[in-house]
Formats: structure tokens, C-alpha cells, sequence
């Protein structure tokens, strides 16, 4: 039965059998017990299919993937400890040292370094491109040795659109994947393998959980990119890998096999995996995404247009409004909204945002972003100060960009607290 993405919030992912829990229950073990050894050869063998230890599988974290891949519509999924993991996994699964990846500059000052820094250490290269070019420009950043396509479907704190469909032709014109960090939007908003992308990403501590609870990521595939087609491109999905037994995981396992290349070998080397405790947590609130995620678009657009009214504030940046050059493209891959958080800068310099910020009561600072309570963060100070005025400009983060995470409280109580600390930080 095909049911809509707001059942799939409540009900996707775990179907209790006769007699069973009607709540997804937590798994609390690491291992799992099996009556012959010849069965448990075979689980690590992955010849059969199993629990054995949970830092590899888990059937609490597989019950809340598999209700992420239902939203996305794709073949298989993980969960990771944080959304750093997931990026990072969805990455390294197919590129090593020596390999090139084209990004957009438009990042998460966390994954900006994550890839401009950690992973050049380990000898991956990374060109980051201005999303909003035409293709002929973008193609030129690709080389022979350029192994996927990065990119967010919203980017953090800079909430450029990402142009899918170009990202897509691009990616697999030079036979390579797109990935996208969806994060943002999440499913109920934007699904990106409906427009050719190959991959998603999501660091489900944002709207997933919605509750500021727990800390996760996941990796959903779309099963649709050939790796064989492409095998020496890929060896690492397409040949043999000697670590387990010579398989081949983009034949073995069809569909599934980026996923389980990521299961079997990176989640059992570097073990970021995901707690069971925390996959419950986040399923908690995954049964209200759709919900909340109406109401954060409501309350963002409210307050967007209320911001863009005021004199003292100098610009506002929310693809809901008309006067966003990403509007249309909003408009195109996010009919239901985009999400709630809002991109602004105020007239009196960073000394006067400083103390605006100050005196907000209800509107807490935090390094936070897309929680059912409103929160706000001045990136340039905070999530992005690793980063030189150079870089700033390149991620599309002015110095002056107020990031307000919209939250689902009262609008006007939310538009009264932005008021009266505005107001309270002139008389200052």
C-alpha cells in the first residue's frame, strides 16, 4: 500500500508482527546470540543475513533507517553518530588518496572543513565551486580523477537553493555520483533523488529529531547510480576486496551495495555508529517531522516578512520570499516550504548585533540549529570561525549574517523577543 510521507513519519520503518511492541523498542546489546558457530561464520562472511555486534548493525538504528529511506524513496540506508559521519562515510566510501571531489562552496562551516582540511590530510582533493554558476563554468572543476559531486539541497547558514537537476547532469556527464546534504529540507520538503541525485546525507540531530536530544546522522542510497559501469572508476565497490573474502559488493548486493561497503568495511574500522538509545530518540521524532516542519515554514516565513519590513535591519535571506534570487528554485524543488531558518543582517555594525543578540529573552543563543525552540547564532563568530574573511565570502557568509533558527512557539511571541532586544540594544 502506497501511503503518503506524512504516515511514513509515524509509521514507516517498524511494522510490529502479532504480539509485538506497537513502540519501536530499544535493542540495548552489543551482541547477539546464535546456537552454531557455522551460523555465525556465515553473519561475518555476510552470507547471511544477522545481528552479531552493534557497532556494525542494530536492530533498533536498522528500524529507524529504513524509516529514513522510506522518506527519501531509496534503496537502503545507515545511521551514523553524528552528521560529520555520514558526510564523512558518504565520501570516503568511494574516494581515497589521490581522488578529487567537486563541492559546492555553499557548506556547513563544519563539513567545509571536515573536507578543506581533515580529509586534504588524507590525501583527497577538493574543489569548491560556486553553485549559482552556469554548467559550462562548473564543468570545468572536474577532472579525470573526480570521484562524486557534493553539495546541500540547503546550505547552512546561507540557505542558497541548490540547482539539483544541473547538479545531477553535471555529476553524471563525468560518470559520477551527486550527493546531497538534506539536512535542512529533510524529506518532507524536498525528496533529492526526485530530481537525479544519487545520495543524501543528513545529520538527523537537526529537524529529524526536532528536540534537541540526540546527536546522529544517516546515508540514504538511491540504488539508481551504476557503479559497474563505471567499475574502474569504482574498484572499491567493483572489485574484489580482499578484506572480506574477495567480495564484490556492487554485484552481491545489487542496489545495497554502497551501503554495505560502508556497513563492512568503514562503520567496522572506524566505528561511528549510532547508539540504540539515540535511534529511538530520533524515531520519536521523526512520527512529527511532517507536523513540525509546516509549522517552522509558517512561523520563518512570518518572521521573514516581518524582518524585511524593518528599517534597522539591512537585508533578510529566506527563499519563501520574492525577493530571494533563489526564490524560483525554492519554488521548484520545495512546493511545501524550505525550512525555518532564516538568514539576516542589522544596520549598526557587529557591535550592535552583539548586543541585540544579548538581550533577546525568549530567543536563546545557541550553537544549535532547527529545534522546536527558536535559537540563533552569529556563524562568523561561531559555527564558521575557523574560517578567514576569504572563505566567509566564498561560503556565501557575510561577516554581519544573523543565523535565526525559527522554532514552532507562538509567532508573535518569537517577532515581540526580536523586537523588544532590537529596541533595547539602540538604547543601549
Amino acid at each position: 500500500m502506497e501511503t503518503s510521507i506524512d504516515t511514513r513519519c509515524v509509521q514507516g520503518g517498524w511494522k510490529p508482527k502479532t504480539g509485538e511492541p506497537r513502540v519501536l523498542p530499544i535493542v540495548q546489546s552489543t551482541t547477539f546470540k546464535y546456537d552454531s558457530g557455522e551460523h555465525m561464520g556465515k553473519l561475518f562472511a555476510l552470507e547471511a543475513s544477522g545481528y552479531f555486534y552493534s557497532r556494525l548493525q542494530n536492530p533498533t538504528c536498522d528500524t529507524v533507517a529504513a524509516k529514513i529511506c522510506e522518506l527519501e524513496g531509496g534503496a537502503a540506508a545507515m545511521l551514523t553518530s553524528s552528521g560529520q559521519a555520514a558526510n564523512f562515510f558518504a565520501i570516503f566510501n568511494i574516494a581515497g588518496a589521490g581522488d578529487h571531489i567537486v563541492t559546492s562552496a555553499a557548506l556547513y562551516g563544519g563539513t567545509s572543513n571536515l573536507f578543506t582540511v581533515t580529509m586534504k590530510r588524507m590525501g583527497i582533493d577538493f574543489t569548491l565551486v560556486d553553485p549559482d554558476l552556469p554548467e559550462v563554468d562548473l564543468a570545468k572543476a572536474f577532472r579525470p580523477n573526480t570521484k562524486a559531486v557534493f553539495a546541500e539541497t540547503l546550505s547552512n547558514p546561507s540557505l542558497v537553493v541548490l540547482d539539483i537537476e544541473k547538479f545531477a547532469r553535471l555529476a553524471h556527464a563525468h560518470g559520477v555520483p551527486l550527493i546531497v546534504d538534506n539536512t535542512f529540507a529533510t524529506p518532507v520538503n524536498c525528496r533529492p533523488f526526485d530530481f537525479g541525485a544519487d545520495i543524501v546525507t543528513h545529520s538527523t540531530t537537526k529537524y529529524m529529531d526536532g528536540h534537541a536530544v540526540q546527536i546522529g546522522g544517516a546515508i540514504v542510497d538511491s540504488g539508481a547510480f551504476d557503479w559497474m559501469r563505471h567499475a574502474a572508476r569504482f574498484p572499491g565497490l567493483c572489485a574484489p576486496d580482499p578484506s572480506y573474502h574477495g567480495i564484490v559488493y556492487a554485484e552481491r548486493f545489487g542496489e545495497a551495495g554502497y551501503i554495505m561497503k560502508a556497513v563492512a568495511q568503514l562503520m567496522r574500522d572506524l566505528g561511528s555508529c549510532a547508539a540504540p538509545m539515540n535511534a529511538f530518540l530520533l524515531n520519536l521524532g521523526l512520527e512529527s517531522l511532517h507536523l513540525r516542519m509546516a509549522r517552522h515554514c509558517a512561523n520563518a516565513q512570518t518572521i521573514a516578512e516581518r524582518l524585511e519590513s524593518r528599517a534597522d535591519v539591512a537585508w533578510v535571506n529566506y527563499p519563501g520570499l520574492p525577493s530571494s534570487k533563489h526564490h524560483a528554485l525554492a519554488c521548484k524543488y520545495m512546493p511545501r516550504g524550505t525550512c525555518g531558518v532564516i538568514a539576516f543582517g542589522l544596520k549598526g555594525g557587529r557591535a550592535f548585533t552583539e548586543a541585540f543578540m544579548d538581550r533577546l529573552k525568549l530567543v536563546a543563543i545557541v550553537t544549535h540549529v532547527a529545534d522546536a525552540r527558536t535559537c540563533i547564532l552569529h556563524p562568523a563568530s561561531h559555527t564558521h570561525r575557523q574560517l578567514s574573511e576569504a572563505q566567509l565570502a566564498e561560503a556565501g557568509v557575510p561577516a554581519d549574517l544573523i543565523r535565526l533558527s525559527v522554532g514552532i512557539e507562538g509567532v508573535d511571541d518569537i517577532f515581540a523577543d526580536i523586537v523588544q532586544a532590537l529596541e533595547a540594544a539602540r538604547t543601549a
